[in-house]
């Protein structure tokens, strides 16, 4: 009810549904197109109103399996169409489509599973063996279905596994129900570190807005006609966004399937003439090292969206000067539906010598329209926003989570008495409102009583030729409590120094922030997102001696 000293507008009020994203796709941009490099093969193309046509026949196999009105749906699926389907369907009959991460520990995977009350679960053939393996700890009654056509099961150690092109056998058109905005459509649990996941389930209303927000703050990627290619996971936080907001702005998806290796996403965006791609700086890497073997940039390419993590300045530089492929530097969490920031950069700035715009680019760029950012210090008291003031980053915004699905307890500890959502970052934020991550809060190192940023050492080692991927991370001290330790992946064919690396970073930072030592290691440790794991790394390196003195 509106305050008595209030006009209420007299406008309709029609509720936010994302399956209404589709049937706009499939009416307006009719050319748009889902392209998939298949599982088991090929290349795979589907026009929008093509897809509608397969949402609606997989909305009715659904109802007939049982599913209804608010059942939670598991997904265990590679970027195809297929999964994109299951995004509509699932969600369009008023069920929660519940997207699994395959890379979770096996007590994680069942956890959520079981925790989410899944009805059915729709997986790849590549991850018959992780399923089986798992089987007899899934909830009873689950319903198994395998992304392939008929015949073509592979699961045979699973009871009644049904064929997902099976389920096409009715009508081309559905009746869809009329239900509120504010249900759940989708649902996706974080991998944090520490403690079970907790699940972040998404309204239809968050999801159409975030959609538009999306839009309104990428507009050089969200354009009628861009290709799409997202290497970020179906199963991660809703792609980033592209499911819903590449259809609802007229752009194709090109879908990589599970070949994200260098070599074989240089050769389907080259293909597919792909615009913009998403991913985490990991995969970029690759990506990267294959452009340099190959001498040229993929056809088409104008544009890498990098988020997940921070991205070192020295592989923004490698994309924006040697290629001249523009790099959108991204933050936000599952919690945020996901996305929080983009580095998307006012004309005036566009006009900038390349130096100062790969400055801006490095940090987390500007928040998106609906997103509200505010920095504190220990006591909880606002800081000003002057790029000077560092503390912890809270949001709010309408597609930020509210509290966490049947978790009481972390629902009340991730919100302050404003009902901010807490991110667990430690920034500051520009007068021009550029975010600048300066770590998670359990990744400073703090040394003597002066605070360490591991993002801070880490993009700059990024930058030494030896160095193919690193990580910073806090390794106990008898004197100065912790100190840093360089972790070092090294680049093919270069053989770096201890010294050599040191003397790298101290060039442009204080001398008792220089990490005291460096080890090598053949490959870094990955979380179930993409990241490194600097947990893996602290535990694997928590005995290492240090022997120098800081400075």
């Amino acid at each position: 009810m509106l305050p008595e000293n209030l006009l209420a507008g007299q406008m309709m009020h029609r509720p936010l549904r994302v399956g209404d994203i589709l049937e706009y796709a499939a009416e307006i941009h009719p050319d748009g197109e889902i392209v998939t490099a298949a599982v088991e093969g090929g290349l795979h193309r589907a026009t929008y109103p093509a897809l509608r046509t397969r949402v609606a026949r997989l909305a009715h196999g659904l109802r007939a399996m049982g599913i209804g009105a608010g059942d939670r749906v598991a997904t265990l699926a590679w970027n195809t169409q297929r999964h994109f389907e299951l995004y509509y369907a699932i969600a369009g009959i008023g069920a929660v489509c519940h997207t699994i991460n395959p890379r979770l520990s096996a007590d994680q995977f069942t956890y959520i599973v079981n925790h989410a009350g899944d009805r059915a679960i729709f997986f790849d053939s590549t991850f018959t063996p992780l399923l089986e393996a798992l089987w007899g700890r899934m909830p009873d009654g689950l319903i198994p279905v395998e992304l392939c056509a008929p015949g073509h099961v592979t699961a045979h150690t699973i009871p009644d596994v049904r064929a997902y092109e099976d389920l096409f056998e009715h009508s081309d058109s559905f009746d869809w129900p009329d239900f509120s905005e504010e249900a759940a459509c989708a649902l996706c649990y974080t991998s944090g570190t520490t403690g079970d996941p907790k699940g972040v389930l998404y309204s239809h209303r968050a999801m159409v807005l975030h959609s538009l927000f999306l839009m309104a703050s990428a507009q050089s990627t969200y354009r009628a006609g861009n290709r799409i290619l997202p290497v970020v996971p179906l199963f991660h936080a809703n792609a980033w966004g592209i499911p819903y907001a590449a259809p609802l702005a007229g752009c194709s998806i090109v879908m990589p399937g599970p070949r994200l290796d260098g070599a074989s996403l240089w050769e389907l965006m080259n293909g597919e003439e792909v615009g913009t791609a998403y991913g985490v700086p990991t995969v970029w890497l690759g990506l990267l090292d294959e452009m340099d073997r190959r001498g040229a940039v993929p056809k088409g390419l104008r544009e890498v969206v990098i988020g997940g993590s921070a991205a070192p300045r020295p592989m923004i530089e490698r994309f924006m000067a040697d290629y001249g492929v523009d790099v959108i530097h991204g933050w936000g969490m599952t919690e945020m539906s996901p996305v929080g920031t983009l580095s998307a950069l006012t004309a005036r700035m566009e006009k900038w010598p390349l130096q100062e715009r790969i400055d801006l680019k490095a940090r987390q760029g500007r928040r998106m329209f609906g997103v509200d950012l505010k920095i504190v210090d220990d006591a909880g008291s606002r800081l000003p926003h002057d790029g000077l003031a560092t503390g912890e980053l809270f949001v709010r915004g309408n597609a930020v989570v509210s509290g966490y699905f049947e978790n009481a307890a972390a629902s009340i500890s991730a919100f302050d008495a404003e009902g901010w959502f807490a991110t667990g970052d430690v920034a500051a934020i520009s007068e021009d409102g550029f975010l600048m991550i300066a770590d998670r809060t359990k990744d400073l190192i703090k040394s003597g009583g002066e605070w360490i940023s591991s993002l801070d050492v880490e993009s700059i080692a990024m930058g030494h030729p030896g160095v193919a991927n690193c990580a910073v991370i806090a390794i106990p001290h008898p004197k100065w409590d912790e100190r840093p330790l360089l972790v070092v992946q090294k680049a093919l064919g270069t053989d770096p120094e201890v010294d050599e690396l040191r003397a790298h970073v101290g060039k442009h930072l204080a001398s008792w922030q220089v990490p005291d030592d460096v080890v090598f290691v053949d490959e870094l440790p990955l979380t179930a997102t993409g990241k490194v794991s600097k947990l893996e790394l602290r535990l694997r390196f928590k005995d290492h001696a240090i022997e120098r003195t800081p400075g």
